[in-house]
């Protein structure tokens, strides 16, 4: 069974850092795209950002280019979201997902329905 479990999330005020971690297991995670969304009140999912596991290229949506940085250590079989310079609307539940399909994160539009296994994400709060 494909687990994926997300943590990391907190409070943290405006101009903050917080990194997430996904850690994966029930899958050969050096073969799989890993990606982060998140999803405010009222809104849909969004992408925010993944990592390809053909050769580690990364994308970002142009709200958190410069600021987000994707990550992965396939010996821990574990993807991080290092988050920089927090705003107000950063604030989500982020979530963390996985896709073997070598169509899946080949530039910065990946949607959520592309991707196969998910977590249950984490909250992130950013106060003003």
């Amino acid at each position: 069974e494909v687990q994926l479990q997300a943590s990391g999330g907190g409070l943290v005020q405006t101009g903050g850092s917080l990194r997430l971690s996904c850690v994966a297991s029930g899958l050969s995670f050096e073969d799989y795209n890993i990606g982060w969304f998140r999803q405010a009140p009222g809104k849909g999912r969004e992408g925010v950002s993944c990592i390809s596991y053909r050769d580690g290229s990364t994308y970002y949506s142009d709200s958190v280019t410069g600021r987000f940085i994707i990550s992965r250590d396939n010996t821990k079989k574990t993807a991080y979201l290092q988050m920089n310079r927090l705003k107000a609307e950063d604030t989500a539940v982020y979530y963390c997902a996985a896709d073997y399909s070598p169509s899946v994160c080949i530039d910065a539009d990946s949607s959520a329905a592309e991707f196969a296994y998910w977590g249950q994400g984490t909250q992130v709060t950013v106060s003003s």
